[in-house]
């Protein structure tokens, strides 16, 4: 069989970030942040988000786990080299914490494969040096 799985299965994920001061209520340990997430098919056969696994952690080091089906209401299929792109937020009880996960994917040929989301930095401008 030509290629390997990880390069027929590969999707690549980028994330931005921002903190959502105006929703925000530091006096009362609520900190609001929006995630942009761009994920796009490097692989060579199409593939939809079936669901998606969260680990959310604080600057106390406390972990929230959140699964799903899709992103945003949708299920994505992503056909090689295209792109998706969509915007969610969390909230946390401090400054600064990260997040990380994985999107689980069916391939087009009936191939289940998990799409890894980089840990990423949530911080509230400032909070970090």
């Amino acid at each position: 069989m030509p290629g390997s799985n990880t390069e027929q299965y590969q999707i690549h994920v980028s994330v931005t970030t921002d903190y959502v001061k105006d929703q925000s209520e530091p006096d009362n340990g609520r900190y609001v942040f929006a995630y942009h997430i761009t994920l796009k098919n490097t692989g060579t056969v199409a593939a939809r988000l079936l669901t998606r696994h969260w680990y959310i952690t604080d600057g106390n080091q406390k972990v929230q786990e959140v699964a799903g089906e899709g992103v945003v209401g949708q299920q994505p299929h992503l056909a090689p080299g295209q792109k998706y792109a969509y915007s969610s937020g969390c909230m946390l009880e401090t400054p600064v914490g990260t997040m990380h996960g994985s999107y689980h994917m069916l391939a087009d040929d009936d191939h289940e494969f998990e799409a890894p989301i980089p840990v990423f930095t949530l911080s509230v401008p400032g909070a970090l040096h």
